[in-house]
């Protein structure tokens, strides 16, 4: 036990630092470390399986509302770029520029991928001709560069993963239309894989995408109660279709200029998992998206037919469709108990010589450690309906604590105390002035999340200065 203590004591506590918790779970659940390359980080296998989990369930969803995957280069020339004046000035500070190849300096400097509307475009514009090569929907799984400041991992690394989708539409209704779609898509994903409630809304102009006619946004709030943007929509209008050229003719035989949208969710909702859900004793996985739903571990597995059951129970569960794997080390099983929490594994089946002699096995929860005895030929469909529990509870605990740390602020005052005191979202209403939206900023550091499609008249005023209020805005501190 003793050891198994140690273990869990390299965790601080999320109530003393929850900064220093984060980075002590990110380490020892070993999701992720750091490389030589300052501001880049290394995957390790844990980490990585939780990428590909999402991205398996992300692009089966996409592929269900026609969504094809496509791989652009990675490299930009700057001309490129160029074309879309918005667009470039929303990144150069982010841009990072290649100027040699090999020993010889480039004619022209290209850029690392901050993003690849440029890139799309330019290749939507020689193979859209008609009315009937629309709608085109494509998405890629790449990485892009932007050279941060600041770096935490998986919340903000100048290299990240991610998906960015990128479709273009004959009319701005049907771009709308998809707009709203792919942000339904994020939402339901988050809330029903990962086990995130999300806040649905628009972006303010001033937070919206560089480009952009409309950004929509889910927001989710973390355990220490500051926001995280989640997952992006765009609707592009026909900016960038005019920047670059992108037309078709119709069935009137008329020139017209294509409507466009992006996507986006990168390596940050790992970020959200680990805050949302982890505890002080580390990462807690929901079953949907743990890349290992649950672990057996034999207790005395020295002794005669233990190791033999463990091996036969982790069979029966793999082909009842489990992903599950077997702990057989000679760590003691206190050791394993704690690996097994910190790296957030939803259950593991307990098995040592008593078990086996009254033909029952223990299913304990990661996030409760509530303990189920079961018998040997019910192993199978207990487990199911304990994971399928853990994960409805999951939910309602986040939203619960979603619910219980969203407040409201009617005046001015009201509203910098809260964003002082109490730690969450804050719903306030909003007059539609930039000055206002910056001068909230300026004296309390919290910026506007969104406006929810689910607008409430809390007030009449804004919450800033008074005035008529035109929406209501969901406010807080982010990462």
């Amino acid at each position: 036990m003793a050891d198994n203590k140690k273990l869990v004591e390299a965790i601080t506590p999320m109530e003393e630092d929850f900064a220093q918790w984060y980075t002590d779970v990110v380490k020892k659940a070993e999701l992720m470390a750091y490389s030589s390359i300052k501001g880049c980080m290394i995957f390790r296998p844990n980490g990585y399986a939780i990428w590909e989990s999402v991205q398996k369930e992300l692009d089966r969803r996409f592929k269900e509302t026609g969504v094809e995957n496509v791989y652009m280069p990675m490299f930009i020339p700057e001309s490129l770029l160029q074309k879309e004046k918005d667009h470039v000035e929303g990144f150069a500070p982010e841009v990072a520029w290649v100027t040699q190849g090999g020993l010889e300096p480039l004619q022209e400097r290209m850029c690392v991928r901050p993003t690849s509307e440029t890139l799309f475009c330019d290749f939507y514009k020689d193979i859209i001709q008609s009315y009937r090569d629309l709608p085109k929907c494509y998405n890629q799984w790449c990485s892009v560069v932007r050279w941060e400041k600041t770096t935490r991992p998986f919340l903000r690394s100048m290299e990240f993963l991610w998906q960015e989708g990128h479709t273009v539409h004959a009319t701005a209704e049907d771009a709308e239309a998809r707009t709203i779609q792919m942000l339904n898509v994020y939402a339901d994903f988050c809330e029903n894989v990962l086990a995130i409630p999300m806040i649905k809304g628009r972006k303010t102009d001033k937070e919206k995408f560089a480009g952009a006619e409309a950004t929509y946004t889910i927001e989710a709030l973390m355990h220490d109660g500051k926001a995280l943007q989640s997952g992006t929509s765009h609707n592009f209008g026909d900016g960038f279709a005019k920047a670059f050229g992108i037309q078709y003719t119709d069935k009137d035989n008329k020139l017209q200029y294509a409507h466009q949208t992006s996507w986006g969710m990168s390596t940050r909702i790992i970020g959200a998992i680990i805050m949302v859900h982890g505890d002080n004793s580390g990462l807690v996985l929901p079953p949907r998206i743990a890349p290992v739903q649950v672990m057996v571990v034999p207790v005395a597995q020295h002794k005669e037919g233990v190791l033999d059951k463990a091996e036969e129970l982790l069979n029966m569960l793999k082909a009842a469709g489990f992903r599950a794997k077997l702990d057989d080390s000679d760590k003691t099983p206190g050791w394993k108990f704690a690996e097994q929490e910190i790296k957030g594994i939803p259950a593991r089946i307990e098995i040592g010589p008593k078990d086996l002699e009254a033909g029952q096995a223990v299913i304990v929860r990661r996030d409760t450690r509530e303990k189920t005895v079961v018998r040997f030929d019910e192993l199978a469909d207990k487990l199911s309906d304990v994971l399928e529990t853990m994960q409805k509870d999951m939910l309602e605990r986040a939203r619960a604590h979603r619910d219980a740390h969203t407040y409201e602020a009617r005046d001015y005052e009201e509203f910098k105390n809260t964003v002082a005191n109490k730690p969450g979202f804050v719903k306030a209403m909003w007059c539609g002035d930039l000055e206002c939206e910056m001068k909230i900023k300026e004296d309390t550091t919290a910026t506007s999340r969104c406006m929810p499609f689910e607008q409430e008249a809390i007030s009449d005023v804004c919450v800033c200065c008074g005035k008529p209020a035109k929406k209501l805005v969901y406010w807080g501190k982010a990462y």
